[in-house]
């Protein structure tokens, strides 16, 4: 029998409020801003997980932006393991060439998959190519990657929410939560 998600049961607690996302975002927009004054920036976001801290960056930052998209894979045979095999499932739209990218993150956790994504980015040649992230979590990371801007840095705990899933499930919730265990424990 298939176990069904129940938003409200399946968070063991909540890390990050809507109120503490929102306000750290606004931080970031400004921080960006500065930044880049003066200077048109290309914020790409990584699909699927990054896609509601892009959105809610992109109206924090006071400069002219474009957005692009791309999605990258790195999860094998279980929803909570990264087995280091990344593939590309959908690559930039736009040319970076000369231009000052930023790569908009979700999460960053072991490091593998961001590292790839930013050696591939940088044989496209941008002027400057930085990464901003939402959430940093420095326990599980297996290569070293500067990140210049970061919202939180949190325990290693399974999280969701703010666009962060298990299963395709609770990216919707407006908070980060803590996923009960019980809930993926029998699945790996």
């Amino acid at each position: 029998m298939t176990r069904r998600a129940d938003l409200a049961n399946d968070v063991a607690e909540v890390l990050l409020t809507e109120a503490e996302i929102t306000a750290r975002v606004q931080e970031l927009g400004r921080r960006i801003s500065e930044d880049y004054a003066g200077r048109e920036l290309t914020l790409v976001s990584v699909l699927k997980g990054s896609l509601p801290f892009m959105a809610d960056l992109m109206r924090e930052i006071a400069i002219p932006v474009q957005i692009d998209l791309m999605e990258v894979s790195s999860y094998g045979g279980t929803a909570t393991e990264n087995t280091g095999l990344v593939r590309i499932l959908k690559d930039l739209s736009s040319n970076i060439d000369g231009r000052d990218v930023l790569v908009v993150e979700d999460i960053i956790d072991t490091g593998l998959t961001l590292n790839y994504l930013m050696r591939y980015l940088r044989g496209k040649n941008p002027a400057s190519l930085r990464i901003c992230t939402l959430l940093d979590k420095p326990a599980r990371r297996l290569v070293e990657i500067p990140v210049d801007y970061v919202g939180f840095t949190i325990p290693d705990r399974f999280v969701i929410g703010y666009g962060l899933d298990y299963g395709e499930i609770y990216r919707n919730l407006r908070f980060v939560g803590v996923l009960r265990p019980e809930v993926y424990a029998d699945q790996g």
